[in-house]
């Protein structure tokens, strides 16, 4: 899951993707990254954890980290949460991008559409 600065979309989106792995048993890592280094070693925004407290869900232990050209290698399958996140997915992983792994998220809701998740940071 990687969205911008990786303290609002993408640790949510970490959190629940956890809580359903869980809830199905299923052995799967799931982590999240931002594609810009504002917020490293960050919490989740306040925010984001309450949205998620109020669903049981606890993301307080997550740390922002910044998304990297190693992540390729790592993952079989990373989610841009917007256009300017895809793109820059892309620009990071340079000739190294294996770009048939990544993929907008809200594509597994509205498959092809390629919309991006809104920015609760700017009150989007």
């Amino acid at each position: 899951m990687v969205c911008l600065g990786n303290i609002c979309r993408s640790p949510i989106a970490e959190g629940v993707m956890r809580h359903k792995v869980k809830e199905h048993g299923l052995d799967w890592v799931v982590e999240s990254a931002g594609t810009e280094s504002y917020h490293v070693g960050e919490a989740p925004h306040s925010l984001s954890q309450k949205v998620c407290r109020e669903h049981g869900i606890d993301i307080s232990y997550q740390r922002a980290t910044k998304f990297s050209v190693a992540d390729f290698a790592a993952y079989d399958k990373i989610y841009a949460l917007a256009h300017d996140v895809y793109t820059e997915i892309q620009r990071i992983g340079g000739k190294n991008a294996d770009m048939t792994k990544v993929d907008y998220f809200m594509n597994e809701l509205h498959p092809n559409k390629n919309e991006s998740v809104p920015d609760p940071y700017y009150g989007a």
